[in-house]
């Protein structure tokens, strides 16, 4: 089969197009025929080493290995199961679980065990995979590439807006709106939870997309005005902070939170590291939430809501799996609306 493998820490030349042997499924596990390929930041952050590059640098304390095969928002269909699965999985269109965990119901995704596909497992850049039929779910929609496109992404976005427990009526900030996970922010918040969302992004000319998506109000970063206009268009503070960018819009997204507000970040794309005012955090009572991924019943959740079209797809471009290369790079463009998504082509 074909797979794209990292081979180490660096640029897009450490991706490399191989020929290697179908995997087995061993007894719990099924093989998966890979359709499509989502594409995340967590790929392409830990090729170029942003979770570290030393044995600390994926989701476990011994590091990745390479070559490792990435990708992790995988649809596709069953074509295998080992020898302690039902063989009546055999032809069901799925999309896979993200990662492997020890921890309790409710807790998996904090435990110490999590184990990523894509990062401690080979993913879904590949035209096979082998993965345990437990954490394999009936595909939301009919499409391979539109099913593709939610399972870290949304889970993602789904886990952070039941964190701050979102309530109807509330205003929401989103920032990054117009990405993979910010996206799904504006309609999870929006369309699920009845939140008034407020969506920021660069280039205004996303206006009509952010506000088909459920945003009520949208606004550049790249204003002077920018806390000024978020409390003008709502009124006065806000509730909470969806935030994916990190360091350069969380000064504002404090200054703007309401005595008592949250702000949830699951992503740093405009700084990793920022400067904090103690005193802003407690005389304002704000909660701050770390966020990444999301539990089993998290994803049945989403993958119902996705179901029922409260949730569409967002999909900015597709690839055929040899230009994983141009793919990655063109992700890190800026601009774009919604998912890349690698098409194996099989």
């Amino acid at each position: 089969m074909k797979a794209v493998q990292v081979t180490g820490y660096g640029g897009v030349d450490k991706l490399e197009l191989v020929e290697q042997a179908i995997p087995e499924p061993k007894e719990n596990e099924v093989l998966v025929q890979v359709k499509a390929c989502g594409m995340n930041n967590t790929e392409i952050w830990m090729r170029e080493g942003a979770y570290g590059t030393e044995a600390k640098s994926g989701w476990k304390p011994n590091g990745v290995h390479f070559p490792r095969t990435p990708g992790s928002d995988i649809a596709g269909v069953i074509v295998k199961a080992g020898k302690a699965v039902d063989d009546a999985l055999i032809g069901k269109d799925v999309v896979l679980f993200p990662f492997t965990s020890g921890g309790e119901n409710g807790l998996e995704h904090i435990s110490e065990d999590m184990s990523f596909i894509g990062s401690e497992y080979d993913g879904g850049y590949a035209e096979y995979v082998v993965w345990p039929a437990s954490l394999c779910f009936e595909m939301p929609l009919p499409s391979y590439t539109e099913s593709a496109v939610f399972s870290v992404s949304g889970l993602t976005a789904w886990h952070m807006a039941e964190q701050i427990k979102i309530q109807p009526g509330e205003t929401v900030m989103v920032t990054g709106a117009n990405g993979g996970v910010g996206s799904l922010n504006v309609q999870i918040a929006s369309s699920v939870f009845g939140a008034k969302v407020i969506a920021i992004v660069g280039d205004l000319a996303l206006e009509e997309r952010m506000k088909d998506l459920g945003a009520a109000h949208v606004l550049s970063y790249k204003s002077e005005r920018l806390a000024e206009e978020i409390l003008e268009v709502n009124g006065g503070p806000i509730d909470s902070v969806l935030d994916v960018v990190g360091d350069s819009l969380f000064a504002i997204s404090l200054q703007v939170l309401k005595n008592g507000g949250k702000f949830c970040t699951s992503g740093s794309a405009g700084g990793q590291k920022t400067e904090l005012d103690f005193r802003v955090l407690y005389l304002k009572h704000i909660t701050l939430y770390g966020s990444v991924l999301g539990t089993r019943e998290e994803f049945g959740r989403m993958l119902r809501a996705i179901s029922e079209r409260k949730i569409k797809p967002v999909i900015d471009r597709t690839f055929p799996l040899e230009e994983a290369k141009e793919a990655q790079t063109y992700f890190k463009q800026s601009g774009k609306t919604g998912k890349i998504v690698l098409l194996p082509g099989n």
